[in-house]
């Protein structure tokens, strides 16, 4: 599989649009000549002009709950001022991304909401859409245009994630590359890394859940189903003290058996320590004093609390972006936001009283390691009669 990916990579290094021609036709069935990767302008108005009104103003509701979230949490320059010594801590925002938006069974202009939005308010001047052509639904369109993308490309797969990575004729060369993807799109994203910024390496679809005898068998059953929904990869764990509940929630569930996973344990610690340990993707607490439960749950990436909190909530409205880390990976990153859009620098400025102040200090710590340049770059400044 990564041999396959990386062919498909070089041919598009190579070739450019007449690989992702070639592979478009392979992998999706479809042709489609260079001249009609990108989407029109008169398509996506017309797109917008014909699409249902009611999902229009959903996702500029989701839009707007988006922002509000992410305008919130956007982070602070910070200014340090001593004596003679001014540091400082900038953002600012990475000027090219691509957005890779799945496809497979489904469409998600839900992805585009996630990405494209965060992306916007972190400043990003231009950004560049990819789907599979299948997927790309007037639905998926006028969400994109609502969100605020600059381009829209029919396209999909891992020649896209090069086209973007490397750039051709028509498909633009990208600074980042976000959005969730299938097995191949993941194993192009880890090896394009380092020619390009990625957001994270997803894997399959996870939900846990931690419930007791409070919690309703209904939701918990609609909630496994609706995470075992995306693909026959996706997995979904009910871990409950109550042996009642677990007897009714296993004999009630009609479909993803072999998907669902159910654990039973002494006490509600034991499930937190096992969720911990699992660190899952999304965590949902249907629990007696579940806001106190969540407070000792440190790996995950998107808490949802109460009974009537479903991860639906999330993928769709409430916020915070479901582009999520998988598979465990919450132990050591975070879900996408806009800081994923933000790059910091620091500024370190001296004057000359201050470095000499400093000098000595600065000069024994560079010649602890050898590098008797890098001394020397002070003591000019500042020792000038230590200089050979």
């Amino acid at each position: 599989m990564n041999t396959l990916v990386k062919n498909i990579i070089e041919k598009v290094k190579k070739e450019g649009d007449f690989a992702i021609s070639y592979f478009t036709k392979k992998y999706d069935g479809i042709e489609l000549s260079p001249s009609n990767f990108k989407i029109s302008e008169k398509e996506i108005d017309a797109a917008v002009k014909n699409t249902d009104k009611d999902f229009l103003n959903a996702v500029k509701q989701a839009k707007n709950n988006i922002q509000i979230f992410q305008k919130k949490i956007f982070p602070k320059s910070t200014v340090i001022k001593k004596t003679g010594i001014l540091l400082k801590h900038i953002f600012s925002p990475i000027e090219k991304v691509g957005i890779y938006v799945p496809g497979g069974r489904f469409s998600y202009p839900s992805t585009i909401l996630m990405t494209a939005v965060p992306a916007k308010i972190a400043g990003v001047k231009k950004i560049v859409m990819v789907s599979p052509p299948k997927n790309l639904t007037k639905d998926v369109i006028a969400a994109a245009k609502i969100c605020g993308v600059d381009e829209i490309y029919r396209i999909g797969g891992v020649q896209a994630i090069a086209a973007l990575t490397y750039g051709t004729k028509i498909i633009p060369k990208v600074d980042k590359i976000v959005g969730p993807g299938n097995v191949f799109v993941t194993l192009a994203k880890r090896q394009v890394f380092g020619d390009v910024g990625i957001d994270m390496l997803a894997g399959p679809s996870e939900v846990l859940i931690i419930a007791d005898d409070t919690a309703n068998p209904d939701f918990i059953i609609s909630d496994l189903s609706a995470q075992c929904e995306h693909d026959k990869n996706a997995r979904a764990t009910l871990i409950s003290v109550s042996g009642k509940l677990l007897k009714i929630v296993k004999n009630k569930i009609s479909g993803y058996k072999t998907q669902i996973k159910i654990i039973r344990v002494r006490n509600i610690e034991q499930a937190i320590k096992i969720a911990n340990e699992i660190a899952p993707e999304h965590i949902e607490i249907m629990t007696k004093n579940a806001d106190n439960v969540s407070r000792k749950i440190r790996n995950a990436g998107a808490v949802f609390i109460g009974n009537y909190s479903p991860v639906a909530v999330g993928d769709y409205f409430a916020g915070p972006s479901h582009v999520l880390p998988t598979s465990g990976n919450s132990r050591f990153s975070s879900g996408l936001s806009v800081y994923h859009f933000l790059k910091s620098s620091s500024v370190i400025q001296y004057d000359k009283s201050a470095l000499k102040k400093s000098a000595k200090k600065i000069i024994k710590l560079a010649e602890s390691e050898g590098l008797v340049e890098h001394a020397k770059s002070v003591k000019v400044r500042t020792l000038n009669h230590l200089v050979n």
